[in-house]
């Protein structure tokens, strides 16, 4: 994983901000200077915190979890698809549906409502539809693909967000901090970093600033899943397991020990019983006797 150089950040013009009069106090941290107005973002912050969240992200997509990209704005949203798309994982660049992580079981009704229309072009229930029928279920098909399609993968919550410009997918963010979910984010200098857990500052307008970001990112991601395969692959087999050094059956653990021990443990046990029994008959001996010395002074 290679962490960009202050300058291939510099180059992708990840260092500007936005006007002085829009900033955010909170972002001062991240700011190194002004210049005709404009907040220069300190690019030495900006190298260390995606290399910190470069190693965060690698660590959840070698535990196989998923990660969900969102960027809703013009010039981001071809750059996530193709990134997104090449290492596999879910992404949304429409419209972000309102609900989509507190109300989740709701929208993957919606996803599968998607499947059942295609059954039903392939089953031929379509041959028994109207025209305007068939054109009102198309129509539905095509919405729901271009707002839901990139998800139709997911089967459960992602285990983490990536946004790009949080001031613009705060309802993301929002829906993320109540359900605990870790948010990745490019924060620009009029954003609020308090609402993100791993913050990148940088440039959340230019083309080219989200695009080194998000190579970075998905970089890390691919070696991260290379690794869980490679660990996989190295997992011993069961077959493996079983068998010995020479490819034979591994012997059995003899219980031979066991059951010595559970003899030798009941040898005291009889041998306590036989101990007792004479002593029981010479109990039940004694008790006549002491009977019998009443009885004779009686006569």
């Amino acid at each position: 994983m290679q962490i960009p150089n202050f300058d291939q950040l510099l180059e992708s013009s990840c260092h500007f901000g936005h006007l002085k009069r829009k900033w955010n106090p909170a972002m001062a941290p991240y700011i190194f200077m002004e210049r005709n107005g404009i907040h220069i973002i300190d690019l030495y912050k900006t190298q260390a915190k995606l290399e910190d969240a470069a190693k965060a992200i690698k660590g959840i997509a070698k535990s196989g979890r998923k990660v969900l990209f969102v960027a809703t704005k013009k010039q981001a949203k071809q750059v996530v698809e193709d990134h997104a798309k090449e290492v596999g994982m879910p992404y949304v660049i429409e419209r972000w549906p309102g609900g989509m992580l507190t109300n989740f079981p709701t929208i993957r009704k919606a996803v599968k409502k998607m499947a059942s229309i295609d059954k039903m072009a392939t089953d031929g229930t379509f041959d028994n539809m109207s025209k305007r029928e068939k054109l009102q279920i198309t129509r539905q098909r095509a919405k729901l693909e271009k707002n839901l399609g990139s998800i139709a993968d997911l089967n459960r919550l992602p285990n983490a967000l990536f946004v790009v410009d949080v001031m613009k997918e705060h309802i993301a963010v929002a829906e993320a901090n109540r359900l605990g979910i870790p948010v990745f984010g490019i924060v620009d200098t009029n954003s609020d970093p308090s609402n993100v857990d791993y913050v990148i500052p940088a440039n959340d307008d230019a083309s080219k600033s989200i695009d080194i970001i998000l190579s970075t990112i998905c970089e890390a991601i691919k070696e991260g899943l290379e690794e869980r395969k490679q660990e996989n692959i190295d997992a011993p087999t069961p077959e493996e397991i079983g068998e010995g050094e020479e490819g034979e059956e591994a012997p059995r653990p003899r219980r031979t020990r066991v059951r010595r021990v559970k003899a030798d443990e009941a040898a005291p046990a009889e041998e306590t019983k036989a101990e007792e029994e004479p002593k029981a008959e010479e109990s039940k001996a004694e008790e006549p006797k002491a009977e019998e010395e009443p009885k004779a002074e009686e006569k």
